[in-house]
């Protein structure tokens, strides 16, 4: 390796030491030729986020980012240590451009405020912005299987909906909002009054029990796709899936207050689940495989399973749907300026 892709990746994991101690324990447990990519995509995504999240004009943030994944898809990358580490990464694995493109129209999503009225349109915006994550990961991985693509999709949205549920009052003090709006009409209580005035309720911590119950039923099915994977890889995905789980636990442990404190989980207890990870996967191969991987991916992941599952897949179709999004960013920058 060049003295620069080492530079490189050395920028790619402190960026990560500090945007994602959860992401950072579990890489520990990956193969360097494994772990180096993962961390450039990680490092990639996290870039992502920050440049829509962060910056005022999101359609113009949201622009750069489709070129910047243009010059990385042409050879030509930013010379930058994410993007020649990105670009490395997708020449190296042919990672299939739909991916990142889906994680980009979360991103979108996002920037535009949009609110999800049911829980089936909440797991399709975390397919987006998690579970293309987890696939991107299984195509470095070199596990294309429809079987397991669709379990690290189960994966991806388990985690995504810890997060929802760790980050409810932080995230409505900010005037987001991602629990479904059909929950709150059912609990008879008004969005924008809770984002006016965000407390904690036990209507609230309702709706977070349920987010959390149906985020273990998937890190649960997951368990099929994870001990399908190749052996030196597992551990650090059983890390993954139970880190995360553990800051669910830490939720629960709060009362289900996830307004006035914010779920941790501490060293020591990532240390111990590190070990228990180890154990999981090396069970893992003396166990048959669970009839679970089998598993028809949700309805909202499927399109990833497809698109992992062609190389240099053509953009037709894909472009169209994602020129759409951009123009509703548009016409919702637009209606900004108009009020």
């Amino acid at each position: 390796m060049s003295a620069t892709y080492e530079s490189d990746m050395k920028y790619c994991e402190e960026a990560i030491r500090h945007g994602s101690l959860s992401f950072h324990a579990a890489s520990l447990l990956l193969p360097k030729v494994v772990r180096n990519p993962c961390l450039a995509l990680y490092a990639f995504c996290r870039l992502a986020d920050d440049e829509v999240d962060l910056k005022t004009d999101k359609s113009a943030s949201v622009k750069d980012l489709v070129h910047r994944l243009d010059q990385v898809y042409s050879g030509t990358p930013r010379n930058r240590p994410m993007d020649r580490a990105f670009a490395h990464m997708v020449e190296e694995f042919e990672m299939p451009r739909a991916l990142p493109e889906a994680l980009i129209e979360g991103l979108v999503w996002d920037a535009m405020g949009k609110k999800y009225e049911t829980f089936d349109d909440l797991v399709a915006y975390s397919a987006r912005v998690a579970s293309a994550v987890g696939v991107m990961m299984c195509v470095i991985m070199r596990a294309r299987d429809p079987s397991v693509l669709a379990r690290a999709c189960d994966l991806g949205v388990a985690m995504q909906l810890t997060n929802i549920s760790r980050d409810v009052g932080e995230d409505a003090r900010e005037g987001r909002l991602y629990l479904p709006l059909e929950w709150f009409d059912a609990a008879g209580i008004s969005p924008d009054d809770f984002l006016s005035d965000p407390a904690c309720r036990p209507e609230i911590a309702l709706m977070t029990r349920q987010l959390l119950a149906r985020a273990d039923e998937l890190y649960h099915r997951s368990e099929a796709g994870i001990a399908c994977l190749p052996p030196k890889v597992r551990p650090a995905m059983f890390a993954a899936r139970h880190i995360y789980a553990a800051i669910g636990n830490s939720v629960r442990a709060n009362g289900f207050d996830n307004i006035s404190v914010r779920a941790r989980t501490t060293k020591a207890t990532k240390l111990r689940l590190l070990g228990l990870s180890a154990t999981h996967s090396m069970v893992s191969m003396f166990m048959p495989t669970p009839a679970t991987v089998y598993a028809p991916p949700l309805p909202q992941t499927e399109f990833l399973v497809r698109a992992a599952g062609i190389e240099k897949r053509t953009k037709l179709g894909w472009s169209e749907r994602f020129v759409s999004v951009m123009e509703q960013l548009h016409e919702h920058d637009k209606s900004n300026i108009g009020a």
